[in-house]
């Protein structure tokens, strides 16, 4: 299975350009998609289920465009949006139903697969409550189970850790892990860490641009010599985020310590460091908007 975005842009009323001249091409496992808000991660989604149309290029699935005929994608496809409701009237097993139902799953067929991905979302036990009375991370798995009714070939999930406790964030995590195997999962997100330990490659998107595509560890060499660990005290801070990227910080008895993406020493008693996905991130992002502003 293949897709392919090949100079894909998306314009908005005003001239204004949420996607430009966009191209990837993926294969099966897990594409964590990255970028800061109104990078033009959700509106690619949007394109990529169908929901909405390319103002310029194509997305080919095994050699079909999408924008011809949906159906070959919609029917294999399965998407979570970021947006994603529930009726809260419903019990989770009358809204698995009711959605299998849209998606065209015969009554027996959709009971059998109904109990299986309760079971795989762990809410076998609350499957006769009332979704109104679901948790934020319940519902998301509700939203997840509602995506995989029809087996997909292509899963998208959009932000669907936005929200969620720590807990709950690591389970989706390692649920989207386990569902990739013979399928293409796309992972949109602005949290590295939500990525981190799931993607077998990373795309971050800027501006509407793809900035970079590649493996994580590729990403982490890009960085590699630049990151920078250095002690300040408290009053030096401000200063210091007007001067250097700091990609994190934490304050100890003796000082602030920080963590600086920078080509050069950025200044006495700092000392370089293992590179984290964090860092690569910050950096790809930080070059984008200053090629922008120049």
């Amino acid at each position: 299975m293949k897709l392919l975005i090949d100079g894909v842009g998306k314009q908005y009323s005003g001239k204004l350009w949420g996607l430009r001249g966009l191209r990837l091409e993926l294969g099966p496992g897990v594409v964590g998609l990255l970028g800061p808000n109104g990078a033009g991660k959700s509106t690619l989604m949007r394109i990529l289920a169908t929901v909405t149309r390319a103002s310029e290029g194509r997305v080919l699935w095994n050699d079909n465009d999408i924008a011809q005929s949906p159906d070959t994608l919609r029917a294999v496809l399965g998407y979570l949006p970021q947006d994603f409701g529930v009726y809260p009237h419903l019990t989770a097993l009358e809204f698995l139903e009711y959605m299998a139902a849209v998606k065209g799953l015969d009554a027996n067929s959709a009971r059998r697969r109904i109990d299986e991905l309760l079971a795989v979302v762990n809410l076998a036990e609350a499957r006769d409550r009332a979704l109104g009375g679901f948790s934020g991370g319940m519902k998301q798995r509700v939203g997840i189970a509602q995506a995989l009714l029809n087996d997909p070939q292509m899963l998208i999930v959009d932000e669907p850790t936005a929200g969620l406790d720590p807990e709950e964030r690591a389970r989706f995590r390692n649920l989207l892990s386990e569902l990739s195997g013979e399928r293409i999962v796309i992972f949109s997100t602005h949290i590295v860490s939500d990525i981190e330990a799931i993607a077998t490659d990373i795309a971050i998107l800027g501006g509407g641009r793809l900035l970079a595509h590649a493996a994580p560890e590729d990403l982490l060499r890009a960085v590699e010599g630049k990151v920078w660990e250095w002690v300040i005290p408290s009053a030096e801070i401000p200063a210091a985020k007007q001067k250097f990227l700091i990609s994190a910080s934490v304050r100890r008895t003796d000082g602030v310590h920080i963590r600086i993406v920078a080509t050069e020493r950025p200044g006495y008693g700092a000392v370089q460091a293992a590179p984290t996905l964090e860092d690569a991130y910050l950096h790809c992002i930080s070059s984008q908007r200053t090629s922008a502003a120049a």
